[in-house]
């Protein structure tokens, strides 16, 4: 989990076409599936950045909004 990663750190760690889990609407928690908070496979289409000055983001495939650094897992290898 990034949630207290800059952007910057993020970049300096992973590259564009990183496979990651996102949770774009809300994050799950404690291992629980749960319908509202749908789970995205896929991987970063660009470098985080910041937005409004505030929130650290990226872009994934397959979602049409940025994605806080705080909704992004890094996927296991393999």
């Amino acid at each position: 989990m990034h949630h207290d990663m800059t952007a910057d750190q993020f970049n300096e760690l992973h590259h564009v076409g990183t496979r990651v889990i996102a949770y774009p609407g809300c994050r799950q928690t404690g291992g629980q599936i749960n319908s509202c908070c749908p789970r995205l496979d896929t991987r970063t289409r660009t470098r985080a950045s910041v937005l409004g000055g505030h929130t650290a983001v990226v872009w994934v495939d397959g979602h049409s909004a940025c994605i806080a650094l705080t909704h992004i897992d890094i996927a296991p290898e393999g």
